[in-house]
């Protein structure tokens, strides 16, 4: 029986080192970056692991060949979100997607978790006035006994949630559907105008999608509490930027911590980046050597089960 070929980064490939009976059922296709393949050989690939090393040097150029192989049947990602037109490309020729949904989720709590404690003792004005060498000691405020809302209990959410219990806050989730195994009080999703009122921080968790984008605006920033802090980790689009800035700037929002932002890279001019009440992370929240081994272990997970012609995990559908 002919062995399905896999383009693969050989970093990838060597890193995660799947056991040898399966890697000897596929044909490996190493893919290097400066090394463009030709059309024969992109004929030939069936199977597509677009790997962590991969991005974001070489994202384009790997994509691109997986776009120009002709006969490609599925395609596993490294990440976990597939809201670029690129991805859905892929599911209008049948070729599946699967993701390492997850295998950031850890990390990420644990961003977010450092953000509301940062945000609560003013770690960004320390900073400032420590780069000034003035000493000038300020109360902070406690996280225990905060409530923070969750907006998207995935992985990161719950994580989110047990860290959130950790430090003594109550935490109440949102999802579309509450499957009832979420490790915090959650509700659904059409109830957020009720939950916004009663969070003393809310933070964003959830992909985009047409039904998300734009889910918290001015109206919604304005039923917060005044003081109330908001972190998102999900996607820029989820959040009315400009409506974000005004509630920064007027106090009513007491600060922000954003991982992701409408576009990105954040581009110089965004008042964002001097706002004395926000703190700014380039889309890295999930980027840890743990992150990229779990990524990689969903794979060869994956990889198995498509052999072995079994339910792949973490398959998008639509």
């Amino acid at each position: 029986m002919t062995r399905p070929v896999l383009l693969c980064s050989p970093t990838a490939w060597e890193r995660d080192a799947p056991a040898p009976e399966l890697a000897q059922a596929v044909e490996l296709l190493p893919f290097v970056a400066g090394h463009p393949l030709d059309g024969p050989d992109l004929a030939r690939v069936e199977l597509a692991h677009f790997s962590a090393d991969l991005y974001p040097a070489t994202s384009l150029a790997f994509l691109r060949s997986c776009i120009d192989a002709p006969n490609l049947r599925w395609l596993h990602l490294f990440n976990a979100g597939v809201d670029h037109p690129i991805f859905t490309s892929f599911l209008d020729r049948g070729v599946r997607l699967t993701t390492s949904s997850g295998a950031s989720a850890t990390p990420i709590a644990h961003h977010v978790a450092m953000c509301l404690l940062a945000l609560a003792r003013d770690l960004p004005g320390s900073l400032r006035r420590q780069a000034a060498h003035d000493w000038e000691p300020r109360r902070a405020d406690d996280v225990e006994g905060r409530t923070v809302g969750i907006v998207g209990m995935g992985p990161i959410g719950c994580e989110t949630a047990r860290l959130a219990d950790a430090l003594g806050m109550r935490a109440v989730g949102v999802r579309r559907t509450v499957r009832g195994d979420e490790p915090c009080e959650t509700w659904t999703l059409d109830r957020l105008p009720e939950l916004l009122p009663i969070v003393d921080d809310l933070v964003l968790a959830l992909p985009l999608t047409d039904g998300t984008r734009g889910l918290v605006g001015a109206a919604e920033l304005g039923r917060l509490r005044r003081g109330a802090r908001l972190v998102n980790v999900g996607r820029g689009e989820l959040v009315d930027e400009d409506a974000l800035v005004d509630a920064l700037r007027s106090g009513h929002l007491g600060g922000a911590a954003l991982d992701v932002f409408r576009t990105e890279p954040l581009p110089a001019t965004s008042p964002l980046w001097d706002l004395p009440n926000v703190i700014v992370s380039p889309h890295s929240s999930g980027d840890t050597p743990l992150t990229e081994i779990r990524a990689g272990q969903a794979f060869v997970d994956n990889l198995g089960r498509w052999v072995r012609g079994e339910r792949l995990r973490n398959e998008v559908v639509r």
